[in-house]
């Protein structure tokens, strides 16, 4: 039997994935390994360290249900999310629309609207119009793209955070007509905190940062012959957004709310969304 000892257990562990089949698997896992070991040694994990980290990650585990995902969460907020993010969409045309995070809170199956319904559900809060195009590189309207949407109430919350909320409150999805063009009503977005009672949340607060991310609209917008576009809109003069919790906001995608030019009609916050042509990024082999 070799003797094993901290210089040479790194080659031993990947020189075992030498019968591996699959070239990005074992690449990825050559390269976790590699980078993993150089951490322990570099900051001498000891065994209780270890053990803190395992059951940190049992936490995650355990808090983590259908409507919560501790582990997007941890990977949000130590910015791991933004740099896959931000390598993924390198090729990315610089006219088109640039993307930012998913998030913690994305739903799938949101109810179906139509153009000019409201996704909010009744409340006292000041109301506004969302409305925009889809456009491709060219400037020309897509037609039947999907705009799905969604965001955090007045108060701060989404909707599986807040018991208090209807089910699927502030969350829809909307197809453009010929023109490209959507729009809805809803509730201005809050900056929020993101949920500090599990672990992620308290190693946030532990290391000395606000939880907080700034008050934005998430949209995920798809259509035949295009690149999937996740992004969202950033509400100018939000103190949180260039602090952001996630590292989720782009100066880009900043805009202001604006008067509607049809009187007693709520402000607008409006955009022109530039989509992709499919095929512009490299697909990571299989």
């Amino acid at each position: 039997m070799k003797k094993l000892d901290p210089n040479n257990l790194t080659a031993e562990v990947i020189g075992r994935l030498n019968e591996c089949q699959n070239p990005r698997q074992k690449e990825v896992l050559t390269s976790l390994i590699r980078h993993l070991h150089a951490f322990v040694r570099e900051v001498r994990v000891t065994p209780a360290e270890w053990m803190q980290g395992i059951q940190f990650l049992t936490d995650c585990g355990h808090i983590t249900t259908e409507k919560r995902q501790e582990f997007i969460l941890l990977s949000d907020t130590h910015g791991v999310s933004a740099l896959v993010d931000l390598i993924a969409h390198e090729a990315d045309p610089a006219n088109a629309t640039e993307a930012s995070l998913l998030g913690p809170f994305y739903r799938e199956n949101s109810p179906d609207r139509e153009l000019g319904d409201s996704i909010a559900a009744e409340t006292a809060a000041e109301y506004i119009t969302v409305r925009g195009h889809i456009l491709n590189q060219d400037g020309k309207p897509i037609e039947d793209a999907l705009v799905d949407t969604w965001h955090s109430s007045p108060t701060g919350f989404y909707d599986i955070q807040d018991p208090t909320q209807p089910d699927m409150n502030l969350r829809g999805r909307f197809h453009t007509n010929a023109r490209g063009y959507f729009e809805f009503r809803t509730t201005r977005p809050r900056y929020y905190p993101i949920p500090t009672d599990g672990p992620v949340g308290k190693l946030v607060l532990g290391s000395g940062r606000h939880p907080y991310r700034p008050g934005h609209v998430h949209f995920i917008i798809t259509a035949p012959g295009y690149e999937r576009l996740i992004t969202a809109l950033y509400i100018k003069g939000d103190r949180y957004l260039d602090s952001d919790v996630v590292f989720g906001s782009r100066e880009s995608l900043v805009t202001d709310y604006k008067k509607s030019e049809r009187p007693g009609e709520p402000d607008v916050l409006e955009w022109e969304f530039v989509l992709a042509a499919a095929g512009v990024r490299n697909a990571v082999p299989a």
